[in-house]
Formats: structure tokens, sequence, C-alpha cells
């Protein structure tokens, strides 16, 4: 649990770290991967965790509610019925293909910066297809790729990667 679950969503913190207030949405959270080991890491920021499945929300918002988060909120909806342009970052684990996540996401981000980098997606990927996903992106597409080995010595992190799209 801790290694592949908890210490696999921390990795997003050695290549973002949020700054206080931010907004930042979790995308298909299931049980609440990243976005709980996150806004344990950075209580100052709100997490909002999104999934269509219920009964995946109404656990992680009791996990969220057994920890005293605060600044965890979930919701059961689809990211297409979310409101436009009220997120910071969007992160995801294991949800959907870059060009999807890009589709479902790009229009809740905020037009305001108030992070090093602009806001945009970070998502949590692992694999081979990794570098046709981010050729599906487009042309005119920034992404960035880090192997998360960078930072953990455990060889379950070997072929996995925080990608980061700018919105």
């Amino acid at each position: 649990m801790y290694l592949h679950h908890v210490l696999h969503s921390l990795a997003i913190v050695n290549v973002m770290r949020f700054k206080d207030n931010s907004v930042v949405l979790d995308l298909g959270a299931g049980g609440g991967f990243p976005g709980i080991p996150l806004a344990v890491f950075f209580p100052n920021v709100q997490f909002t965790l999104v999934d269509s499945i219920s009964k995946k929300m109404r656990v992680a918002q009791e996990v969220a509610d057994a920890l005293g988060l605060k600044n965890v909120k979930t919701i059961h909806l689809r990211a297409e019925e979310l409101a436009i342009n009220q997120f910071d970052f969007i992160v995801s684990r294991a949800v959907a293909p870059l060009d999807q996540l890009k589709r479902w996401s790009f229009k809740l981000l905020k037009k305001k910066h108030i992070n090093i980098l602009p806001n945009g997606l970070l998502a949590l990927k692992g694999g081979d297809q990794i570098r046709e996903e981010i050729k599906d992106l487009g042309k005119g597409e920034y992404a960035d790729k880090t192997r998360i080995s960078t930072f953990f010595r455990e060889s379950y992190f070997e072929e996995k990667f925080v990608i980061y799209v700018q919105g």
C-alpha cells in the first residue's frame, strides 16, 4: 500500500511544490490517490477529488475525514460536468491516455498562474506507451516527463514517470 499507492502519489512533490492557496483537482481519484497523500503533504492547498463512481468517492471522503483533512472535498461527477476555469493544476493516476486527460481537464484550468510551473496537468504514468502518448498530444503542446526512479530507488518505480503537460 505505502510503496505502490502513497509513495507513488508523492512523486508529484518532487516535480511540483504547490504554493499555499493553490486549488488542485484529482481527476479520476478512485480511492483517493494521488489526492489524499498530496493533501497531507500540502495542508494549505485545496484538493478536490472527482470520480464518476460514487462508492469510490465515499471511501475517499471517509479516509480524508479519518485523517482530519480539512483541505479535501470529494465530488461524485464526471469531469465533463465540472465548471470551467477553477483549478490551478489537475493531477491524475492511471486514468486515461494523455490526450484524453487533456480534453477533459484543460478547460478546468484557471488562466492566472500562481505556481512556479504554469497551470497544467501532472499525470502519474508508467510503461512503454509514454512516448506515444506525448506524441499524440500534437504539435505545440509542451510536455515534460520525469522518471520517478530518480527520487525513489525501489524497482517498482523504474518504468514510472510524472508527466507534466502545460495548460
